[in-house]
């Protein structure tokens, strides 16, 4: 089964509940929302988009731009067609399926240009070629552009029973905590071209991420 049809059978049921039930352990995607910088005319890519709850939000508050989203399944992408058909939102917003490793915005989306921000809304834990997922959001990012990336964290901070409990949950999902993923973006960023802030988010639950990719990233 490839990777498009596994993301298929895991939310052909789920996608109508999805956004109900994530509200309570998806923490800081409201958060990333507020402190990214939005400017006129912007267009801005979520890897991962779902149901598109977060780019629905960004359209709410900011219709001067154009929002784009990827996803691996074409059942989350079902709903959130025909949940954004009953919202003034629907021509603002471009959906198309694809994999984030995959994606280009001349090829997909038919641009002329990269995106000024690309973000990961807690995509990354469960792509297992994340490295790939990630060099590939860098790739379809403008210069000066901002990257963001919330996710699960670690949580070392909090109890071993918890850690043990939330991870055997996430595993029935395919939801894997990336450990490495730190360690890589100081990587990127000794390589040049690439800085990085790390904010952790309820006591290392997860993190907000933000890169900026400079004029001499050479990717």
């Amino acid at each position: 089964m490839n990777t498009v049809e596994h993301m298929d059978q895991m939310y052909r049921y789920q996608r109508h509940i999805y956004d109900l039930t994530r509200k309570y352990y998806l923490l800081g995607r409201d958060t990333l929302l507020e402190r990214m910088p939005v400017q006129p005319g912007d267009r801005i890519l979520e890897m991962g988009c779902g149901t598109a709850r977060n780019l629905e939000k960004l359209a709410r508050r900011h219709s001067e731009v154009e929002l784009y989203g990827v996803d691996a399944s074409n059942e989350m992408l079902l709903t959130a067609k025909q949940k954004l058909a009953r919202t003034p939102y629907a021509q603002q917003i471009h959906l198309k399926q694809g994999l984030a490793e995959e994606v280009h915005y001349q090829h997909l989306f038919a641009l002329d240009e990269p995106f000024d921000t690309v973000f990961y809304s807690y995509a990354l834990s469960m792509i297992p070629p994340w490295r790939e997922a990630l060099a590939q959001g860098l790739a379809n990012l403008k210069p000066d552009g901002d990257m963001y990336i919330v996710d699960f964290s670690q949580q070392e901070q909090l109890p071993a029973w918890f850690r043990r409990v939330l991870r055997s949950w996430l595993a029935w999902f395919d939801v894997y905590p990336n450990p490495d993923l730190p360690d890589h973006l100081r990587e990127l960023k000794a390589t040049g071209g690439i800085d990085f802030e790390w904010t952790c988010v309820k006591k290392d639950y997860a993190f907000i991420a933000h890169l900026k990719k400079g004029q001499e990233y050479q990717g």
